[in-house]
C-alpha cells in the first residue's frame, strides 16, 4: 500500500515543476520573439505571398475637442483598434499554463501601415508602447489618439448648422493584394459604443457615427473606410451673445421715431446705434470661413437689419432737410410781411403827422390873430415851435407802433411754432415719416419672419441629410 504522503510529495513537485514553465518568457523565447530579432517585424506576415493580409479596424470617439470653422478643422479624441493575423506565430496554451495572450512592445511586430487622409498634423497623444497577442497569431494594437483633420464645414445655417467630418483609413502603400481592410463594427455599433464612452462635447452635441466600407475591385487599388462624425452646434450662447443684441438695437431703432426731428439728438441716436451693429459684423467676420459658397443665413441677418436701419437713418436725415427748407421759408415770409406792415404803418403815420401840423398849425395861426398881435409875430414864432413838438410827437407815435407790431408777429411766431403747422414742408415732412414708420414696421416683421422659416428648414433639411 502506497502512503499518502508519497501522492502529496508528487502533487507538490508536479506543481512546482509546472509554475517553473509557466511564464511570459518561456512563451516568448518559444516563438524567439526580442527585440534583436527582427524575422516577425520586417515584411507582412504571411507564408504566401498571394494571401493578403485582413486588417480589422473600429473606431470610438472619446470626445470633440473643437471645430475651428475659419480654418475648416475638426479635432476629434478618438480611440482605434486595430487587429490581423500573424501566420508565424501560435502555440499551445496547454503546454503554458493557459496562457493564451501576451503583451510585447509594438516595434517588435509588423504593422499595417494605416493612416487617414484628412489629418493635417502629427498625433499629439503619445501612442501605446506595446500590442496584444493571442495564440493562434492574432494581433491587437490599440491607440488613443488626439486627430487634427481637415473638414469642410458648412455655415449656411450657422449657429443653428448640423456639420459631418469624415475620418478616412487606408493603407500608405499596399494595395488590396496585400492588405484587405474591413470595418469590424456596423454604424449603429459605433454609435452607441461612442455615446457611452463619451465624456465631454464641449460646444457640440454627438449625434451618430456612420461607418462606410469602400472594397476596391481593382488589385491595384486600396480598401477605404470611412468614419462620418454628424454633430450639431450648442446655439444657445450664438443666441445670446449676437442674435438677441443684434434684435435689441433693431428695437432701439424702432424705438427712436418717438424722438422729435426738430433736434440733431435723433440722428446722433441712429448713428451710434449704426455703428453697433457694424462691430458684431466684425466680431461675425472672424469666426465664419471666407470660403464658404453660400452667405451664412446670419450675415443676411445682420445685413438686412443693418440695410434697414440705415433707410431709415437716411429718411431721418431727409425729414430733417424738409423741416429746415420750411423754417427758412417761413422766416423770410415772416421777415418780408414785418417790413412791409412797418413800411406801410410808417408811410401813413407820417402822412397823419403831416396833417395834423397844416391843420394845428392854422388853427395857432388864427387864434393868434383874434388876440391882437401882428399878423409877421403870429406868422413866424409860434409856428416854428408847434412844428417841432408835432415833429416829437409824430416820432413816439411810430416807436410805439412798430414796438405793438412786434409784439404781435411775435404772438403769431410762437402760435405757429405750438400748433406745428407752419408750413407745407413741414406737413411733407410729417406724412413722409408716418408712412415710413408703418412700411418701415412691415419690412423688418416680414423680414424676421423669413429669416426663422428660412433657418427652421434648412436645419430640418440638414438633420434629415445627415440622418441618411
Amino acid at each position: 500500500m502506497i502512503p499518502v504522503g508519497f501522492f502529496l510529495l508528487l502533487f507538490i513537485s508536479g506543481e512546482v515543476s509546472s509554475e517553473e514553465i509557466c511564464s511570459y518568457q518561456d512563451v516568448l523565447n518559444h516563438l524567439n520573439l526580442t527585440r534583436s530579432n527582427e524575422l516577425y517585424s520586417m515584411s507582412r506576415p504571411v507564408k504566401n505571398y498571394k494571401n493578403p493580409t485582413q486588417v480589422s479596424l473600429e473606431v470610438l470617439l472619446y470626445a470633440i475637442l473643437d471645430v475651428v470653422e475659419k480654418d475648416q478643422k475638426f479635432i476629434p479624441y478618438v480611440w482605434t483598434v486595430v487587429r490581423w493575423n500573424n501566420e508565424y506565430i501560435s502555440w499551445d496554451p496547454n503546454n503554458f499554463c493557459g496562457i493564451d495572450n501576451i503583451s510585447i512592445p509594438t516595434e517588435v511586430l509588423w504593422q499595417p501601415d494605416l493612416t487617414i487622409e484628412e489629418m493635417t498634423e502629427k498625433d499629439k497623444a503619445p501612442p501605446s508602447p506595446y500590442l496584444t497577442l493571442n495564440n493562434k497569431g492574432d494581433v491587437e494594437v490599440q491607440n488613443d489618439q488626439v486627430l487634427v483633420s481637415t473638414c469642410r464645414m458648412h455655415t449656411y445655417r450657422f449657429p443653428f448648422d448640423i456639420q459631418s467630418c469624415s475620418l478616412t483609413f487606408k493603407s500608405v502603400i499596399h494595395t488590396v493584394k496585400d492588405i484587405r481592410l474591413q470595418p469590424s463594427d456596423n454604424s449603429s455599433e459605433a454609435t452607441e459604443w461612442s455615446r457611452e464612452l463619451m465624456r465631454t462635447q464641449y460646444e457640440w452635441l454627438f449625434i451618430h457615427m456612420t461607418v462606410t466600407a469602400s472594397n476596391a475591385s481593382d488589385l491595384t487599388e486600396q480598401d477605404v473606410v470611412i468614419y462620418t462624425i454628424t454633430m450639431k452646434r450648442r446655439s444657445v450662447l450664438y443666441i445670446v451673445n449676437f442674435l438677441l443684441p443684434v434684435l435689441f438695437f433693431l428695437s432701439l431703432d424702432l424705438a427712436s421715431f418717438m424722438i422729435s426731428d426738430s433736434s440733431g439728438e435723433k440722428l446722433s441716436f441712429k448713428v451710434t446705434v449704426l455703428l453697433a451693429i457694424t462691430v458684431l459684423q466684425l466680431i461675425l467676420n472672424e469666426i465664419l470661413p471666407s470660403s464658404s459658397n453660400r452667405v451664412p443665413l446670419i450675415a443676411v441677418y445682420c445685413i438686412g437689419i443693418f440695410a434697414m436701419m440705415m433707410l431709415s437713418l437716411l429718411e431721418t436725415i431727409l425729414v430733417m432737410y424738409l423741416l429746415e427748407k420750411n423754417s427758412q421759408e417761413c422766416e423770410t415770409d415772416t421777415n418780408h410781411c414785418v417790413v412791409q406792415e412797418s413800411n406801410t404803418t410808417r408811410k401813413r403815420r407820417f402822412h397823419c403827422c403831416q396833417k395834423e401840423v397844416h391843420e394845428w398849425a392854422q388853427g395857432g395861426l388864427i387864434y393868434n390873430m383874434s388876440a391882437g398881435e401882428t399878423p409877421s409875430e403870429m406868422l413866424h414864432a409860434p409856428k416854428e415851435d408847434n412844428i417841432k413838438h408835432m415833429d416829437e410827437y409824430c416820432t413816439l407815435e411810430q416807436i410805439s407802433e412798430d414796438l405793438r407790431l412786434m409784439e404781435k408777429t411775435m404772438a403769431r411766431l410762437i402760435k405757429d411754432k405750438t400748433e406745428d403747422n407752419v408750413g407745407y414742408w413741414s406737413r411733407v415732412a410729417k406724412r413722409v415719416d408716418r408712412v415710413f414708420f408703418f412700411l418701415y414696421i412691415t419690412m423688418v416683421g416680414l423680414f424676421l419672419l423669413g429669416m426663422f422659416f428660412e433657418w427652421n428648414t434648412a436645419e430640418t433639411e440638414s438633420y434629415l441629410d445627415s440622418s441618411f
